[in-house]
């Protein structure tokens, strides 16, 4: 079982936290929601801060007089608030819009001020290192016996990831020697102790306090849903599971794809004893690749909606979503049924026990996960809600987000969640390494904004490739708008969406939603997913020996995809 002291008066107790926490939430972004609505209207309405868009900037700043000089100029800056300049210095700002109106005569200077960008305000490159000391951390402490245990304390984790992060924020503080942007209040920091609080303020407020926030209301909602079926994990029938995942992730998230569908999966495969490579499957499949047909489905495709492609538009990826979904299900397919060889025979018994062959309990949790995805569709900040000039409050969309959290909470009776062996133990893992995540991010991404121009990626292959090898190693979000911004600079090539060539955006938008599957750590519900198959007891394989199966697995089948698509 998922836990050993999954009790009625355990869940009982997990329900009085949870519901004491998610109140303390509503509280804290309550007020500074009511802090947001009590300022001048000029001081909020129209200039809301982008969060999601805002965590690839490294250090942007916005346009000074000079650089609206004329009325179409002035136009353009508040007719698109989210192109400030991404090279982190105000004469960059300056030379990107005058070569919109001067291509010719302005490209020298352009290219001046980037390299003087470069020189100045940019990260030195050693200050990538805790992010990869991070990434080692979770790649080699579980493989050590004197580490293993260690490891699998969240506070532990916390403390490893927390610690790092300090010393990332100690380089701003002590080292860069420059101010950085603050992508809520829209202003650039001084130099030392402030340029560090503002990178903290922009990792923790503007980036980490969105993620989780989504990540834990569907964790809750769907672990209020419990499914259950008299179904054994019979290579067709884990397929099929695997394959309604794909589908759903599309449309309620791939985070809720799999949180709704983990626990059934395992529920029929209980008796086998190889499961792992079923569970790294799921997570290739329901995690990653199935949520690329809407913007919903995956976080990178939600920013490109938010930076003006449209919500329909990436339906348009259904054959490259048809074709890799179905390649990996062949292949999983194929491989389990050579492991069921090694299984017993009685692990493939179906147990008579009067029970109906399918069963859903909690579905009042249906209506609150529906509510997540309204939010996460129609108040974003920097965007007026469909159909009014009215813009949400920074977090206004959280705080609705952890009252539906809430109502599931308290409508959902404990013993459905026990059902679930619910608990929030693979959250909390999530919660733990991603915070330290999004701080030691922020060098590795003020970096690639600057330098992404010069990386040679002018075809669909290179966007695609590069886009996805980023990807398995940073969050797919900010890698995403990297190379979205990155396009839109480039010459356009047939059609464009949004600024961007189709052709480039459709292999950006693959890239990162595909290749988060390359790694525990490229979207948040694979580490999710693996949290909660070693609570039932299933030996995940370690950072490296997932990737071993992604290298084996998926990197030919996006061969494939390059060669028929690109």
């Amino acid at each position: 079982m998922e836990q050993a002291h999954n009790t009625l008066e355990s869940q009982r107790k997990l329900k009085r936290q949870g519901i004491f926490s998610v109140l303390l939430m509503i509280c804290a972004l309550g007020a500074w929601v009511g802090y947001e609505v009590s300022q001048p209207p000029a001081a909020h309405h129209g200039e809301h801060p982008n969060i999601e868009p805002s965590i690839t900037t490294g250090e942007e700043t916005p346009a000074t007089p000079e650089d609206t000089a004329d009325a179409k100029d002035e136009a353009h800056v508040e007719d698109h608030p989210d192109h400030d300049a991404h090279d982190g210095t105000e004469e960059g700002a300056h030379s990107e819009e005058h070569a919109e109106g001067h291509p010719d005569e302005a490209h020298a200077d352009e290219h001046a001020g980037e390299e003087h960008a470069e020189e100045h305000h940019v990260p030195a490159a050693y200050s990538v290192l805790p992010f990869v000391a991070l990434l080692l951390c979770i790649a080699i402490l579980p493989l050590f016996h004197k580490t293993e245990h260690w490891w699998e304390s969240n506070l532990h984790r916390f403390l490893v990831a927390a610690g790092l992060g300090v010393i990332t924020l100690a380089y701003y503080a002590f080292i860069f020697g420059h101010g950085v942007h603050d992508h809520i209040d829209h202003t650039v920091s001084d130099p030392g102790i402030p340029a560090a609080i503002t990178v903290l303020k922009n990792a923790l407020m503007a980036e980490y306090i969105p993620f989780i926030t989504l990540l834990f209301s569907l964790y809750v909602i769907t672990g209020g849903i419990a499914i259950e079926t008299r179904l054994v994990g019979k290579p067709y029938v884990n397929t099929a599971l695997i394959g309604l995942g794909a589908l759903l992730a599309s449309f309620v998230g791939t985070t809720g794809a799999a949180m709704l569908l983990i626990r059934p999966l395992l529920a029929a495969n209980g008796k086998r004893t190889h499961v792992a490579h079923t569970v790294i499957f799921f997570i290739f499949a329901v995690c990653n690749t199935g949520g690329c047909l809407l913007p919903i489905g995956d976080p990178p495709l939600f920013l490109g909606f938010l930076r003006g492609v449209d919500f329909f538009w990436t339906l348009n990826l259904w054959r490259e979503w048809l074709f890799v979904n179905i390649a990996i299900l062949i292949v999983y397919f194929i491989y389990d049924r050579f492991m069921v060889r090694k299984e017993e025979a009685k692990a493939f018994v179906v147990e008579e026990n009067g029970n109906s062959n399918f069963a859903m309990y909690g579905k009042i949790n249906l209506l609150w996960l529906v509510g997540i995805v309204a939010c996460v569709a129609t108040l974003d900040p920097s965007k007026p809600f469909p159909g009014t000039d009215w813009h949400a409050p920074m977090y206004f969309r959280e705080v609705l987000m952890f009252t539906l959290t809430l109502l599931s909470l308290v409508t959902t009776p404990s013993q459905i969640r026990q059902k679930n062996a619910f608990n929030y133990a693979a959250i909390l893992e999530v919660a733990a390494l991603f915070s330290g995540i999004f701080v030691c991010m922020q060098p590795p991404v003020q970096i690639l904004n600057v330098y992404g121009k010069t990386l040679g990626f002018d075809t669909p292959m290179k966007f695609f490739w590069g886009t996805g090898t980023l990807s398995s190693f940073l969050d797919n979000a900010p890698t995403y708008v990297v190379f979205f911004e990155t396009a839109k600079t480039m010459e356009p090539v047939g059609n464009t969406v949004a600024g961007v060539s189709e052709i480039f955006l459709v292999a950006i938008s693959l890239g990162a939603v595909f290749m988060g599957a390359m790694t525990y750590i490229g979207n948040g519900p694979n580490f999710m997913v693996k949290a909660i198959a070693e609570k039932n007891n299933i030996r995940m394989p370690s950072f490296f020996g997932y990737m071993i199966y992604s290298v084996a697995v998926l990197v030919p089948i996006f061969l494939v995809t390059t060669l028929i698509f690109f």
